[in-house]
């Protein structure tokens, strides 16, 4: 354990504590990810319950003209009355057929005398950036069915500009109506055959899908364990590090080689001298 001892310093407290602050950034994200998740789930199975389900008459799916349930969105309604043709806007910047155009809101007096707004649907912008022609809403007595969705918020620093709205404000519509209106919620008109690819054109169906959500939800956890084992990983590097230096300053000896294993000593080279005193000897 003293070879982990310097795990107590106080910079590699900061260490784990950067890890565990990146971690919790991490989960936080993950989490966060499996909520779109559910969200999305959540839309799909309103639209498989909802989009194909058949229509109930308006004030039925929404007795109170000011409210609406999220889970709603995509019901089929009836509506049966006359469309107020002088009342007609269109909301700037909508994409569609991809370019961006219009949508086409025209409000209908129902039998009862409520006001119901009407997504007739989307046409392209012209070359002089207004909205191109469009043919206009049906004359007299209609019934139709819509497809119910919530209005729009307004967005800070984006204003309407005489019959072009920034978004589908239904409170503003109303007011500019000036008759009791629903405003929790607006239609999208059904279309089906030829009239669905004449302008106003039929909104897309929604699509349904979960998006990457999930996988996106397990990367960002499996990036919140990599900073530990990283951690680890550069923990046990400084230990090496560590016992090599220690090793190294202890000074230890080196241990004698056995003799067997000593090179023999080279021969000693005579000088001239020496043989000169051996001569002299000799004599």
């Amino acid at each position: 354990m003293s070879e982990w001892r310097f795990l107590a310093s106080p910079r590699w407290a900061g260490y784990l504590a950067l890890v565990v602050v990146f971690a919790i950034a991490c989960s936080a994200l993950g989490t966060w990810q499996f909520n779109r998740r559910a969200e999305a789930l959540a839309e799909v199975a309103r639209i498989d319950a909802n989009y194909d389900a058949d229509p109930i008459p308006v004030a039925e799916a929404l007795p109170d003209p000011e409210s609406f349930d999220i889970d709603q969105r995509w019901q089929v309604v009836s509506l049966a009355g006359e469309y107020l043709h002088d009342e007609e806007v269109v909301v700037r910047n909508r994409p569609g057929s991809g370019s961006t155009g219009f949508e086409v809101l025209t409000p209908m007096r129902l039998d009862d005398g409520m006001v119901f707004v009407v997504d007739r649907g989307w046409i392209p912008q012209a070359s002089d950036g207004r909205p191109s022609e469009v043919a206009p809403a049906p004359e007299g007595q209609v019934e139709v069915t819509a497809r119910l969705k919530a209005g729009e918020q307004q967005i800070a620093g984006r204003t309407s500009s005489g019959t072009e709205f920034a978004t589908i404000d239904l409170a503003e519509l109303a007011g500019r109506v000036g008759e009791p209106t629903y405003t929790g919620a607006y239609g999208i008109l059904v279309q089906s055959g030829a009239d669905a690819t004449e302008p106003p054109i039929a909104l897309p169906r929604p699509v349904r899908d979960e998006g990457p959500h999930l996988s996106y939800a397990l990367q960002w956890f499996v990036f919140a364990l990599m900073g530990f084992v990283a951690l680890g990983w550069f923990a046990n590097q400084e230990r090496k590090l560590l016992a090599a230096d220690a090793t190294e300053r202890s000074g230890t000896p080196r241990r004698a080689a056995p003799e067997s294993t000593r090179p023999p000593k080279p021969p000693r080279t005579r000088s001239d001298a020496d043989v000169e005193d051996e001569i002299l000897d000799r004599r």
